[in-house]
């Protein structure tokens, strides 16, 4: 007790006094790893958020389902009546899902055979009236929406208005969504005779094995029947690279913020080698030095996981858009859902602020467990071992790099690339044992050069950054991290966007584009009314009309899209790349008429596809053999395509709708008389006419729109950073006190002290720049050639943007010198006399 006792008070004295003392520094500490845990838990609270829920809405009306059935292509309806023949005590519910407009808001629409469901469970009982006039809605869009039984709904589907009426509010107040008839989702979707799914409920009194075997015995081999959940863990499946990138990108504002707790501490045991040697003359067992400045950091770590967390729920509200964004844009439509703080999410938060704060107190915490009491009064004797230290830490640092290089070689594991994300965090360690020789160089290379050009102080200022190695090199590491974080993404953002440019280039040839007037998200594909294509070639100095038909469809449990297009007008007018080595004209030529597709390389890549491979595609009733001809490059999913010629897509699939058309038209027509033209001749159709120029410049937005999430983390980690600099200047300034005391002493001006610690800080900017950037481009390699390659099965080539990572290093060394404005004019106020006194 009496231990426990004294130690409360030695922690008292030697950590909670200083830190009062120096509040400014204490609130700088905090705040940075504030902000680092703000962000981890704001990623992964909007993520939650913007993916929202994959489970089926229906299940809380219909009640559990058991099984599943589904096929590419749809599932034709008139397996219902062969099924529900089967000696079986189970029910067979029809269900059609799209996508739709209900008054002006994006929701889920289910057909459902609305009387069935009344008389098996609460779907809700028809109203008097035509049940194609009828809706079902949860109470949650009622509610947002202000409807009730009776009330009137405009529902927009695939670009087709109907007004419905309210037949029931069903009391689901988590899920938005409509329910619609069967029959009159199909006549309004042209989809007669088709399903998307049909979900079978067994009796708790069947065998359900037995029931099981009897359904997929009348089934096509081609049809799946899945347990439910199945779509849904695959869409999580599909999801989770995104997250898991974005996560750890997240986790970079952390990785700084260790450096800087790393540097609190380690200013704290130089300033207070004194106390400590007292403390161990008097009988201090080194166990007991090392808890207290452990604890110090710990303290720091869990008051900052606190503020971090209530910042990471104030930064998800603006991130959950963002992320809802990219995850509609290029994943699966989804409603964000409301962002709630949980337990899990809190728990996260604290034991990744506290693992900062503890891993990074470590070494300085051990350093000054081993501090004799000989050598206490001795303040440089840490700066020297880090001096001595510099080169040999330099060896280790290439010994880590190539570490990092050879890991980074490594294949996914379980689809996630684990190796890139190590050889990252090595490349990082690497740079951070390289730190103080660069400053050394730096320092010693600029010398000179600071002497001509800025005089005394420059001189100083540039020695000032060797005799400090211990500070300014954490300070370099911890600015070069991120410095480092933003040239990586921005060269892969700015590479992958120069990218899709030059491929929209090859891909999007045609000069006019016709498609459904629906809103549309991944994986939708909006069928265009019949006949449409007739009407669109009949236009004058139309020269060539693509019909091209497209549907999601499943290739060994992962969602791709199926295509059709006439393969001798894309052979003739477009300019599709193949990759290395493969004939684009042989290929294409080779489509029509024969069982040939050519595939995205995504698609390729997840599956292990190579030119000349066999491939077994489930398609409607039948499984049909098919060889690849060819790996095309393409940007626009990841989840990926297979491409058939139109008229062999259509032997297998003879309904399937056309749901764009690409329009070529004769050299020297006007692109916007002939789509006036069309417009005109297709005014009673809900289509839109999309000029070649205006869907480039809508793809470039969507890229620009999915990538500002990672902007935005960018912006956080350097924001830690600066937070750091200033931090780490003010604790420079407070532990050299005698140093610029004695220079005021002297004879030096407070202006001159304020140029000396403003040209230190420009010193740190540069190294830290020099650094960064060069790191930068080593992991931007890795994010483009392993991270991304491995989680999204495409190739970027690699375009560095120059003018962009200049002006933003700029924009760093900036912040930086401006940083080191409070901590100059500290300097510049100190009294000598008092200094000297002190001393």
């Amino acid at each position: 007790m009496m231990g426990m006792r004294r130690a409360g008070q030695l922690f008292r004295i030697l950590i909670l006094r200083p830190l009062r003392r120096d509040l400014l520094r204490t609130a700088l500490s905090i705040i940075s790893v504030g902000l680092g845990v703000g962000v981890v838990i704001a990623i992964d609270l909007a993520g939650d958020a913007a993916t929202g829920s994959f489970r089926s809405s229906l299940e809380t009306l219909v009640g559990k389902t058991d099984l599943v059935i589904t096929a590419n292509g749809g599932v034709d309806e008139r397996w219902m009546a062969k099924l529900a023949a089967l000696p079986l005590n189970a029910r067979f519910a029809p269900v059609i899902e799209t996508q739709g407009i209900a008054a002006g808001i994006g929701v889920p629409v289910f057909g459902v055979d609305l009387i069935a469901q009344a008389q098996g469970a609460q779907a809700g009982t028809p109203i008097p009236g035509a049940l194609d006039t009828q809706a079902v809605v949860s109470s949650a869009l009622a509610e947002r929406l202000g409807l009730h039984q009776g009330s009137r709904v405009p529902v927009t589907l695939s670009g087709t208005a109907q007004i419905y009426q309210v037949a029931r509010v069903a009391d689901v107040k988590d899920a938005e969504f409509v329910l619609l008839d069967i029959a009159a989702a199909q006549s309004v979707l042209d989809e007669y005779g088709k399903l998307d799914r049909i979900e079978v409920f067994v009796s708790p009194h069947e065998d359900f094995g037995r029931a099981e075997r009897q359904i997929r015995a009348v089934l096509p081999a081609s049809y799946r029947m899945e347990k439910p959940g199945t779509r849904s863990e695959e869409n999580q499946r599909m999801l989770r690279a995104f997250r898991w990138n974005l996560r750890v990108l997240s986790y970079i504002s952390l990785v700084v913020g260790a450096f800087l707790i790393y540097n609190t501490i380690s200013v704290s045991v130089v300033r207070r080698r004194p106390e400590i040697g007292i403390l161990r003359a008097l009988g201090a067992r080194r166990l007991w030095v090392f808890w207290l400045f452990l604890s110090e950091a710990l303290l720091l770590g869990i008051i900052g996981s606190l503020a971090g967390i209530v910042l990471g729920r104030l930064m998800a509200e603006g991130a959950v858009g963002l992320i809802a964004d990219t995850v509609n844009s290029l994943y699966v439509s989804s409603r964000p859902a409301p962002v709630a703080l949980t337990v899990p999410a809190v728990a996260t938060a604290i034991i990744a602020g506290l693992t900062v704060a503890f891993v990074s107190a470590l070494a300085p915490a051990r350093e000054a467990m081993q501090v004799a009491p000989a050598e206490a009064m001795g303040r440089g004797a840490h700066e020297h071992q880090v001096q001595t230290h510099a080169r040999r830490n330099l060896v280790w640092a290439l010994c880590t790099g190539v570490a990092a290089a050879a890991i980074s070689q490594i294949g996914p594991l379980d689809g996630y690339p684990v190796a890139g994300y190590d050889s990252t965090l090595l490349a990082i360690v690497a740079m951070a044992l390289a730190a103080p020789a660069l400053v050394s160089g730096v320092s010693a290379a600029t010398r000179n050069a600071s002497r001509v050009i800025f005089g005394p102080e420059g001189l100083l200022a540039a020695r000032g950054l060797a005799s400090s190695l211990a500070r300014t090199s954490v300070v370099v590491a911890a600015l070069a991290t991120a410095v480092a974080m933003m040239a990586s993404v921005g060269i892969m953002v700015g590479s992958f966007r120069e990218t899709v440019i030059v491929w929209l280039d090859t891909q999007l040839r045609a000069d006019l584009y016709v498609r459904a007037a629906a809103t549309t998200n991944a994986g939708e594909h909006p069928p265009l009314p019949p006949g449409i294509a007739a009407i669109v070639a009949g236009v004058p100095d139309v020269e060539a009309v693509d019909i091209f038909h497209a549907l999601e469809f499943e290739y060994e449990g992962r969602r791709a899209t199926l295509g059709g297009g006439n393969a001798e007008i894309v052979r003739r007018y477009g300019r599709l790349r193949f990759l290395p080595g493969e004939n684009r004209d042989a290929i294409l030529r080779s489509l029509p008429g024969n069982d040939r597709v050519i595939v995205s390389e995504p698609f390729a890549n997840k599956h292990g596809i190579h030119a000349g491979d066999t491939l077994w595609l489930p398609l409607g009733d039948r499984r049909a053999k098919v060889t690849v001809a060819g790996i095309y490059f393409d940007y626009s999913s990841e989840r990926g395509f297979v491409i058939f010629d139109r008229s062999t897509l259509l032997k297998y699939l003879p309904d399937l709708p056309a749901t764009n058309l690409a329009v070529y038209l004769r050299r020297g027509a006007g692109a916007t008389e002939v789509r006036q033209a069309i417009e005109r001749r297709l005014a009673n159709y809900r289509v839109t006419v999309v000029p070649n120029a205006a869907l480039r410049r809508n793809a470039v937005t969507i890229f620009d729109r999915t990538f500002a999430i990672t902007y935005a983390l960018e912006g956080v980690a350097i924001a830690v950073a600066m937070l750091g600099a200033a931090n780490s200047l003010l604790a420079m300034v407070l532990d050299r006190r005698r140093e610029f005391g004695l220079l005021r002493f002297l004879g030096a001006r407070p202006a001159q002290v304020r140029r000396l610690l403003l040209l230190e800080a420009g010193f740190l900017g540069l190294a830290a720049n020099l650094l960064g950037v060069a790191l930068g481009f080593v992991l931007s390699l890795v994010l483009i050639y392993v991270i991304n390659k491995q989680s999204f099965g495409w190739t970027i080539q690699f375009h560095p943007p120059f003018g962009l990572l200049a002006g933003a290093s700029a924009l760093v060394w900036l912040s930086t010198v401006v940083a080191g404005i409070y901590p100059a004019r500290a300097a510049a106020r100190l009294n000598p006399i008092e200094v000297i006194h002190e001393e």
